[in-house]
């Protein structure tokens, strides 16, 4: 029996409408959530982003502020601009879109986020809120593979989940977030031996560490559950045909576009062994934009509650 795919973008449009019903018994009360972006300079792939980030602001209404300083700014230019976000009211969210040039000190940028406002759960403050499992936005991908796991109905109490990669963003926040649901949890990477014997012990396996189509059939217990952090886009064509063989629509896109998104996980191999998994595109990566409307619409709540 082929492995059941777990359809991210269905998903992602149940939590959007949920938080559209939100958002309107919100602007009854005459309280519109607010959320700033800003991209510093032009990177291509971070324009991308932010305007799927105001799309889906735009689809839910919440208010949404594209601010785009020059390439050319400052650290201390961005902490000013940071402030201010800090400062305005209307603005519950501050999106702040990496990475940044590599003049400017990131650290200290996101530092400034009023943890209040922190949408992408990177403040060290509410870091140590998801560590110590208390009310706080949570990172928006790690926040999404559990929507993920809970709306397909897949158990997670008392199963052994374990997470390739340990990066802030997600690998981490990701463990703490299946702990808080009483998975059993192993955290493995680069240096972990023998990695594809720990993680075929998983009933839940992660796959964020970067890599297309690293994690084979060996690292995946047959009936697994597996979520695919990765997007890789490959322009290589004998990359592409090795990594693609057997799947006919992955390779025809290809030959249309000259790339193709793959994941972490080999995408043949994945549907061969794993009960359920996240497809790329189409699976992970929607939430991560859902995910973050819900963190807004939360910081809204808190903020106008205060």
């Amino acid at each position: 029996m082929p492995a059941r795919v777990l359809n991210g973008n269905r998903i992602r449009d149940q939590i959007l409408l949920e938080v559209e019903d939100a958002v309107k018994g919100l602007a009854a009360q005459g309280i519109r959530p607010g959320l700033a972006a800003v991209r510093v300079g032009d990177d291509p792939a971070s324009e991308i982003y932010v305007r799927n980030k105001i799309k889906a602001c735009e689809k839910v209404g919440i208010h949404s502020e594209h601010i785009t300083p020059p390439a050319s700014s400052t650290t201390e230019e961005l902490l000013t601009l940071i402030d201010e976000l800090n400062r305005r009211d209307e603005i519950d969210g501050i999106l702040v879109q990496l990475p940044l040039p590599k003049h400017v000190d990131s650290a200290r940028v996101l530092l400034a986020v009023s943890p209040r406002k922190d949408v992408d759960g990177f403040h060290p403050f509410n870091v140590g809120a998801l560590v110590t499992k208390r009310p706080a936005p949570a990172p928006c991908t790690p926040a999404g593979l559990i929507q993920i796991l809970k709306r397909s109905e897949i158990l997670i109490a008392g199963k052994h989940a374990v997470v390739v990669g340990r990066s802030d963003i997600v690998g981490k926040p990701a463990a703490f977030l299946l702990l808080h649901e009483n998975a059993t949890v192993t955290i493995c990477h680069s240096r972990t031996e023998d990695l594809p014997a720990v993680a075929r012990e998983a009933d839940i396996l992660v796959a964020a560490l970067g890599r297309p189509a690293f994690v084979t059939r060996d690292f995946i217990k047959p009936g697994a559950t597996v979520l695919d952090v990765g997007i890789n886009r490959l322009t290589d064509a004998e990359q592409v045909e090795t990594i693609c063989a057997g799947l006919p629509k992955k390779l025809e896109g290809f030959r249309k576009r000259g790339s193709v998104l793959v994941g972490d996980v080999n995408p043949k191999d994945v549907i061969e062994t794993a009960g359920a998994y996240t497809p790329v595109p189409g699976g992970v990566g929607p939430l991560t934009i859902a995910m973050l409307m819900v963190n807004t619409l939360n910081a809204a709540r808190q903020h106008r509650a205060s």
